[in-house]
């Protein structure tokens, strides 16, 4: 990686890294955009662009979610009881999704799934309306089932699971604050998973592209995960000063022009 590329990788980190801590959303809505685009400019296969990018946004998660997990637990804020329930699910979840399934899915319907999942995402951010409170938290097993969906849906996303894991936790009852804390410790287990199962889907790369541990370019998850872990907590202290709802407005038109793009990139290669 020469030092331009290092560089871009070390702001992208920070930026990513800030905007997580200042509206509380997950990176990979940012990373895999900005890493579909660059990873091809680095050598990596353009049809795998994709699969790249959002593997190694994921990778990000487990190093990012052992920091806000640590916080929110200084804090006594994670509910653990539902985390234990839930991780089992999230494991086998997370390992049939990235150990399996993605490999198997090209990178044209990889962006549009991703697509989807930005154009829900930002439009709850311009709506901001709370999930409905429902009763009581469900049965030990269905808990553990829904771990697997999260585990599993997540891992073709790049995500933390956050947009699942959250209402199913608030709709139980569960206030705001503890399930944003919860979730934050679950995308550890979802990280962890589909991690692992990257790695194994897409080992056939790791010895024919420098830079490639299945399909996570490892030497951008350093720079990323190090500037990200930098300026989170800075991000955090300005959501108290800065008006965070219509930046959240701003930030999900970006999200938007971001997922045409990255659509369109992808068209470009799979139908060329």
């Amino acid at each position: 990686m020469t030092i331009t590329f290092l560089v871009i990788f070390a702001f992208l980190g920070a930026f990513v890294g800030f905007a997580a801590g200042l509206l509380g959303i997950g990176g990979g809505m940012i990373l895999v955009p900005f890493l579909n685009f660059l990873l091809p400019l680095l050598g990596v296969p353009a049809d795998i662009a994709v699969h790249v990018a959002i593997a190694t946004a994921m990778a990000t998660i487990i190093f990012t979610s052992l920091s806000s997990m640590r916080a929110h637990h200084a804090h006594q804020a994670i509910r653990w009881d539902v985390v234990k329930l839930m991780a089992p699910g999230l494991v086998v979840g997370g390992l049939i999704s990235g150990g399996a399934v993605f490999a198997y899915i090209n990178g044209l319907l990889l962006a549009v799934i991703f697509a989807c999942f930005v154009v829900y995402s930002a439009l709850k951010m311009f709506r901001n309306t709370p999930p409905p409170i429902g009763a009581t938290m469900p049965a030990p097993w269905q808990i553990t089932a829904f771990g697997g969906v999260v585990g599993f849906v997540s891992g073709l996303l790049g995500a933390g699971g956050g947009f699942l894991s959250v209402p199913f936790m608030v709709r139980a009852q569960v206030s705001m604050q503890k399930a944003i804390a919860t979730s934050a410790a679950l995308g550890f287990f979802i990280a962890i998973a589909n991690g692992i199962g990257y790695v194994w889907s897409g080992s056939e790369y790791t010895n024919l592209q420098a830079g490639l541990l299945g399909y996570v370019y490892w030497p951008a998850l350093v720079v990323l995960t190090v500037f990200s872990m930098l300026s989170a907590p800075f991000g955090a202290k300005m959501a108290h000063r800065l008006p965070v709802k219509v930046l959240k407005r701003v930030f999900a038109s970006m999200l938007l022009v971001l997922a045409v793009q990255m659509l369109i990139e992808t068209l470009q290669v799979h139908l060329s």
